[in-house]
């Protein structure tokens, strides 16, 4: 059989569904994928839109994502989108080809080191030369995707062998997540120190959401007596209605939940690696006790040495660790700690602002939540304002949400092609997206694929005329800002007209809720509506007002870089 038909065929079998990229020059693997089926071909506009459009499938699905390339500029392209799933641990499976042998060294047409490219973010990489190690490399590299670290694989494969008939594969089956449960030893260990803590608080990450660990998290949170936060890639793990549920940590804290992570006595981390972001503002080593557990033995000792390492899935630990814990008496201390909890929440809760004010980012945001509902998908951008939506309880979700967020490296241009491929994936719920003005416009090659395959997509963007966080950054050095500043008006607008979608520019809450009710109707019908709503400079959240606060005035890291 062609090629191109095996290497559908596997990936097909070893439990992959979509298949991202353009179309080559001559038939190859989105072709193949649009004749399985078992397999949807996406074709982009844009090898960067298909890289975020893998994400958005494989944070929705479950499902390892496969991004169809070229070599030369169409590999290239791909790497920023590439490298924004590396962070997130995102499981996408690359297959790319390689230049003919006769061309290597002698000035080929688009040869370029793809291999070299990919090593800083790919965790396994391999060149497939002969015909009889494709199906092996195929099933190995959806097999390391997904398991372990979850992340990126690129398999480059060679011109010879896909000019090559090969005898068609026998099915192997669905290539699994494996799992495994922490050592008795350290579990034990785990349940000593969560016994005599005080002031215990659970942290969860990417890892426990994968491991589908909510129910065992919250069990365990309302064992201790604990207020549970999450990572930004962690959120939807657990209903945020639930009274021990204090929203996101780090950069993303509320004010009024900062003190319980200072007050802390013992952090349970579970399924991340704690990486800047999240450690901003409240972590310090050794100010308290620390027990981690994730299924990757690389995350540990890289923010801070644990005092107890759990290696194993966060689900089936948990669930053992509620087993040895046993009940545990909160005592006097713990009633305190829960009484202080309580007090927390309750600051937490949102007051209505005066109606006569002028709309704000967090208003707008808070909005789309209340118009769309707490199970929809919300996928965020990179930026300053549209970083409100990060804030609990300016937006709360079910434990049925998806939420699909940029990783540690924050491309600007995420979310559109993320939000495209969250929407082709799952059309059962509805997909917004936060943006600012400058992302959207760098992610506009991702609209006429929405409106091609009607995915129903609300754009909620927040037009500050350029990029705020630069802006921002300079405003606190009194440097010049004109540069930040876009020139002419934003044209996302007349590109989603002009495919058929919907826009509003409202300026008051009223005005607001009648363009929601809308856009409701407008994406239940497979259209793009875009809602633009200006502001202010002013309008920060207030993780970042405190990012930039003295270091002495609280116990601060210095910020992080940032664009948009």
């Amino acid at each position: 059989m062609p090629a191109w038909d095996l290497i559908a065929g596997t990936i097909a079998d070893a439990g992959c569904r979509l298949v991202v990229g353009l179309p080559s020059d001559e038939p190859g693997l989105l072709d193949a994928a649009d004749r399985h089926p078992d397999l949807e071909a996406l074709g982009v506009r844009d090898q960067r839109v298909g890289a975020c459009a893998a994400i958005g499938h494989t944070t929705v699905s479950g499902r390892p994502a496969v991004l169809a390339l070229n070599s030369g500029p169409s590999f290239v392209n791909a790497l920023t989108g590439l490298l924004e799933a590396s962070s997130l641990g995102c499981s996408t499976v690359v297959i790319t080809t390689r230049i003919p042998a006769s061309e290597l060294g002698r000035g080929g047409f688009q040869q370029v080191d793809q291999l070299a490219m990919a090593a800083p973010l790919a965790k396994w990489s391999f060149l497939v030369e002969q015909a009889d190690q494709l199906v092996w490399a195929l099933r190995r590299a959806v097999h390391m995707a997904v398991n372990g670290a979850p992340g990126v694989v690129v398999l480059e494969i060679a011109h010879e062998v896909l000019q090559s008939d090969l005898s068609a594969a026998e099915p192997m089956g669905l290539v699994r997540r494996l799992a495994a449960v922490a050592s008795d030893e350290a579990v034990e260990d785990a349940a000593r120190l969560l016994r005599h803590a005080q002031r215990p608080v659970v942290v969860a990450g990417g890892g426990a959401k994968a491991a589908g660990a909510g129910e065992a998290l919250v069990g365990l949170a309302e064992r201790l007596g604990a207020p549970l936060f999450t990572t930004a890639s962690g959120r939807g793990v657990i209903d945020e209605d639930h009274p021990l549920a204090h929203g996101l940590i780090g950069l993303y804290t509320s004010s009024a939940a900062q003190p319980l992570l200072h007050e802390a006595d013992l952090v349970l981390v579970i399924g991340s690696r704690l990486e800047e972001t999240a450690r901003m503002g409240w972590f310090r080593p050794g100010s308290s006790r620390l027990i981690q557990l994730d299924s990757d033995p690389t995350a540990f000792f890289l923010a801070a040495e644990a005092d107890v390492s759990l290696l194993g899935d966060a689900a089936l630990t948990l669930r053992r660790l509620l087993g040895v814990l046993g009940e545990r008496d909160l005592g006097a201390t713990g009633s305190a700690w829960r009484l202080r909890i309580g007090q927390v929440q309750h600051e937490l809760r949102p007051v209505p602002g005066a109606e006569d004010r002028a709309l704000t980012a967090p208003d707008a945001i808070t909005a789309v939540i209340d118009a769309f509902g707490r199970d929809l998908i919300l996928v965020q951008e990179n930026g300053l304002h549209d970083m409100w939506g990060y804030y609990y309880p300016v937006v709360s979700v079910s434990d049925r949400s998806t939420m699909i967020s940029p990783g540690e490296q924050t491309m600007v241009g995420f979310g559109l092609g993320a939000a495209l491929g969250a929407a082709v994936t799952d059309r059962s719920r509805p997909t917004v997206v936060i943006c600012g003005d400058g992302a959207a416009e760098m992610s506009l090659a991702a609209l006429p694929t929405a409106a091609e395959h009607n995915c129903g997509i609300t754009v909620l963007m927040l037009d500050n005329r350029g990029f705020g966080w630069p802006r921002f950054v300079r405003s606190h050095s009194g440097s010049d800002d004109s540069l930040t500043r876009f020139a002419t008006l934003s044209h996302v607008g007349r590109v989603v007209e002009s495919l058929g979608g919907w826009t509003a520019g409202p300026a008051s809450r009223g005005e607001l809720a009648a363009a929601l009710e809308k856009a409701r109707l407008v994406t239940a019908d497979g259209g793009i509506a875009l809602i633009s709503v200006r502001v202010a400079d002013d309008d920060i959240p207030p993780g970042v007002l405190r990012a930039f606060e003295p270091a002495d005035s609280a116990h601060q890291e210095p910020p992080p870089d940032g664009v948009d």
